[in-house]
């Protein structure tokens, strides 16, 4: 089975606790849709994070 994975879009956002909820709800939502959602901290700047839109 070949899976890939691309990525849609990346967008750096400022840091909020929260923010995980929105990416996990995206999840679970549109995981049916063959969407997936990232949220990493930015490795540059602690501040920030990493939020992408990733087609399965």
């Amino acid at each position: 089975m070949d899976s890939k994975i691309e990525t849609l879009a990346t967008v750096k956002v400022n840091r909020h606790d929260d923010t995980y909820k929105i990416v996990d709800l995206l999840n679970r939502t549109l995981k049916t849709e063959g969407l997936m959602f990232g949220l990493a901290l930015d490795e540059k700047d602690k501040e920030q994070m990493v939020f992408t839109i990733y087609r399965t």
